[in-house]
């Protein structure tokens, strides 16, 4: 008889480092499978050809996942400059050349600051929205091109890191639903040229930060040790909300707030709050109302 191993009821974000080549949700569910956990969702796709920070939310922290995905990113990319392919970066075929115009440090740092702020982007056919209910990428492999509305991006900050006569690396800090692939072919565009890029790396999902993730091969390692050794990497779910003010409530309070009743509290602020037990521990996210008093809105069941 075939006994399929039971799930672990663990909750915590794995900072994960993705490496080029697999995709997202590969990545996921090998991290999935090492913990052995019941649950477990991913906060923001990066394609195979990039690399870098993947926050992945186990059990209960998949309550944050929304707000990992709402948060602004920063990666640092490579574009090449003289050629556009089918999928504006290195995995696609060659579809248009052009000559590359001699590039100096000045005008390419003026082509930068004219993305800053709010952009429009046209996401590119290679990308994982849905048309009529499939994947634009699947629609691209097949040779169908559909049109894509314009949507409206903000750049924070875009900072030239390296320059060569065919080659620029960038750092881009940026809202969600940016694709750097588009940017890459607008930066070549704005250059008098055209462009793809050539490598990209995620650096952060705010609060977070690429120089505090593990690589698989060490989540793997850990796993050969035992649970124990991975659940020490696990990073508190709350720590993914610090631009959420907190609030910590009586024992009578917690109970109330637990069987979803709001209650009044005193030193809450506004809006969405991080909420805490007379213990300190995390009860979930709740939202102050119009009457003063603090609802529940997602509730972490630690059981």
């Amino acid at each position: 008889m075939n006994h399929a191993r039971e799930r672990r009821a663990v909750h915590g974000i794995v900072l994960l480092d993705k490496p080029v080549g697999i995709t997202s949700n590969t990545a996921l569910q090998r991290v999935k499978r090492l913990f052995n956990a019941a649950k477990a969702g991913h906060t923001g796709n990066l394609d195979g050809p990039a690399s870098g920070l993947l926050p992945v939310c186990l059990g209960e922290a998949t309550k944050v996942t929304p707000y990992l995905l709402d948060a602004d990113k920063e990666y640092v990319a490579r574009i090449g400059f003289g050629a556009r392919t089918t999928t504006a970066d290195a995995a696609g075929e060659v579809i248009e050349t052009r000559p590359v115009p001699a590039l100096d440090v000045e005008e390419v740092d003026g082509a930068l600051r004219r993305f800053l702020g709010e952009i429009e982007q046209v996401p590119p056919m290679y990308s994982a929205l849905k048309h009529q209910g499939e994947r634009l990428y699947r629609l691209a492999a097949r040779g169908v091109t559909v049109e894509r509305k314009a949507r409206t991006v903000t750049i924070h900050a875009i900072e030239r890191l390296a320059l060569s006569a065919t080659e620029l690396e960038v750092r881009v800090r940026c809202s969600k639903g940016t694709y750097i692939r588009t940017l890459a072919e607008d930066i070549g565009g704005a250059l008098g040229t055209v462009a793809h890029l050539l490598a990209l790396r995620r650096t952060r999902v705010a609060p977070f930060g690429v120089e505090d993730a593990l690589a698989l091969d060490e989540l793997e390692r850990r796993a050969q040790v035992g649970a124990h050794a991975l659940d020490a990497v696990l990073v508190a779910m709350d720590l993914a909300l610090p631009q959420l003010a907190a609030v910590q409530f009586s024992r009578d309070s917690a109970y109330y707030i637990r069987t979803g009743q709001a209650v009044r509290t005193a030193g809450a602020g506004a809006g969405l709050l991080r909420m805490y037990d007379e213990q300190g521990r995390f009860m979930g996210i709740g939202e102050r109302i119009e009457d003063g008093r603090v609802a529940p809105r997602r509730l972490v069941n630690w059981n």
